[in-house]
């Protein structure tokens, strides 16, 4: 009784299709038939319970918005940018005239506590022992961090 179905299913799709202009050299021709569905399916019939309209005026006059105010306060809401290792190295080397190495700015941040950022490049064990910055550059890499207001 189910293949007796299947099979009228059949025969009543391909007279649909042969009876449209699916036809080649006098030959019907069966196309795929796409089993895909589509449906729209409304989830509540709840209607909002109110409504807000807001109307802002940008420019100069009354009740108008004035867009200079809102480009000053983005521009205090926008974080500091972070100080890098190379910053730090360049300003060193224009004002003492010596350079030093990231692993001496690194030791002296980490014996002031300051906050340290995972590097992508981090090993966990050191092929040498660290070696300590001068004292020299331990002050010039000092003035530089409260240059920049790190510390």
């Amino acid at each position: 009784m189910e293949q007796n179905k299947a099979e009228r299913l059949n025969e009543n799709v391909t007279e649909k299709m042969c009876s449209s202009d699916v036809t080649w050299l006098g030959k019907c021709v069966p196309q795929p038939i796409s089993t895909y569905i589509e449906s729209i399916v409304l989830l509540s019939h709840k209607s909002p319970d109110s409504h807000i309209d807001v109307k802002v005026e940008f420019g100069e006059g009354e009740e108008k918005v004035p867009l200079d105010k809102i480009a000053e306060r983005a521009k205090q809401y926008q974080p500091a940018p972070r100080v890098t290792y190379k910053m730090i190295q360049e300003y060193i080397e224009e004002k003492y005239g010596f350079k030093v190495h990231t692993a001496y700015i690194a030791e002296v941040k980490r014996n002031l506590g300051l906050p340290m950022y995972d590097a992508p490049n981090m090993v966990e064990e050191l092929k040498q022992p660290r070696r300590h910055p001068t004292a020299e550059k331990v002050e010039a890499i000092k003035g530089a961090l409260k240059h920049f207001g790190v510390i």
